[in-house]
């Protein structure tokens, strides 16, 4: 007997992103401007709400959709926030980081064979979880709109195949985010539209220009609306593990299931630290937004002048210039520029093809960091 495994499973890469992270580990000196992980500290009245949770043997399971106070919190802070609501009831889950919830969604939502649209280039998890749940990624080139999806190019791609498609602004990798006017052309296509609408708005407290434009704005489009979010970003908290989904009680009872056979509840102690930073630290993301913005602009200003030609980014902590002046495709540029300066960046085709000949930095790093690797960045650029 010949044992086999899922061919999804076996035809998986590890992503771009650790590839080159994990290289720049080799190199003592190394800078390493791949990860998108903020590099401040949780706060500290955060940590101390799991500390106290865990000294207090808060440690067993939740209820399967996360404690009712954090679903709270959550519900109150969109409502204050963004003023729209989901009910605490059965509208929200507390899924274990939004890469779980997005999974758990994609799991409800997906039979075999159906498509599901990305606007691309696109966070590579997206494809990943798209083809282990069965479905299909069909990815929609936006490199030549200012990576924002268009209302026409969002009526052509919809066909009779597609089942959701998965929008994520501000957007990893290219850090664009998007106007209310261009969210409400968007929504107007939406509308008329038979598929899911999946918003991973995880970088929402990371914007930089004016204030975040949430799908779930939007009634028009609230019953095929999943909107999946967490405190990763926003708080320093990717090691918690704390996301959560939100969506229309009659679609949510079925999430709820996938999501509890899969792993039961979040960690309990997190739902204790993310309640007391919902409620009680909501300043802490703009705060780190005004030294994301120092850094936005020290490196967009470098890599002009290297002659790398970028879009100026308006939310997350990425920046996506191009190296097509270079000569170098992506892969090469980012594999010379380890090897011979030690610097790791992130190939722009990791992102899917439509990536390609541009390159990924992360500013989640210090300003010395920055400041090194630009130098080095310029240094080989004057080589080629």
């Amino acid at each position: 007997m010949t044992l086999r495994i899922n061919p999804i499973a076996k035809e998986l890469q590890v992503p771009g992103i650790r590839v080159f992270a994990n290289r720049a580990a080799q190199y003592p000196d190394g800078v390493n401007l791949t990860i998108g992980q903020p590099d401040f500290p949780t706060p500290d009245n955060v940590k101390r709400a799991g500390s106290n949770a865990i000294q207090e043997g808060k440690t067993g399971y939740s209820h399967n959709a996360g404690l009712l106070p954090l679903r709270e919190s959550i519900s109150r802070f969109f409502d204050e926030a963004y003023q729209f609501k989901y009910y605490a009831d059965d509208e929200i889950i507390v899924t274990n980081g939004a890469s779980e919830g997005l999974d758990s969604v994609l799991r409800t939502v997906l039979e075999p064979g159906d498509e599901v649209i990305l606007p691309s280039p696109s966070y590579s998890g997206y494809e990943s979880l798209i083809k282990l749940n069965g479905g299909v990624p069909v990815h929609l080139d936006i490199s030549k709109t200012d990576f924002k999806i268009t209302p026409d190019d969002l009526d052509d791609a919809i066909t009779d195949r597609t089942k959701a498609i998965i929008f994520n602004y501000p957007s990893n990798p290219t850090g664009v985010s998007l106007t209310f006017e261009e969210v409400e052309s968007l929504v107007d296509v939406l509308k008329d539209s038979e598929l899911f609408v999946i918003s991973d708005e995880i970088y929402s407290e990371n914007t930089f220009a004016g204030t975040h434009v949430s799908f779930g704005s939007f009634g028009e489009i609230r019953e095929k609306l999943f909107i999946v979010h967490g405190l990763s970003k926003s708080h320093a908290m990717t090691g918690w593990r704390i996301g959560y989904v939100m969506g229309p009680a009659e679609l949510m009872q079925y999430v709820l299931r996938v999501h509890l056979n899969n792993s039961i509840c979040a960690s309990l102690p997190s739902q204790y630290a993310a309640i007391e930073a919902l409620d009680n630290t909501r300043k802490f993301p703009h705060e780190m937004n005004r030294t994301y913005m120092e850094r936005r602009d020290f490196i967009y200003g470098k890599l002009n002048e290297m002659g790398l030609a970028c879009e100026m980014p308006t939310g997350a902590f990425y920046i996506f210039p191009s190296v097509a002046q270079t000569g170098l495709d992506d892969m090469t540029f980012a594999t010379r520029l380890l090897e011979e300066e030690h610097v790791a960046v992130v190939p722009g085709s990791t992102f899917s093809k439509e990536g390609k000949n541009h390159i990924r930095i992360s500013y989640a790093s210090s300003m010395e960091q920055l400041e090194e690797g630009m130098k080095r960045i310029k240094h080989f650029i004057e080589r080629l």
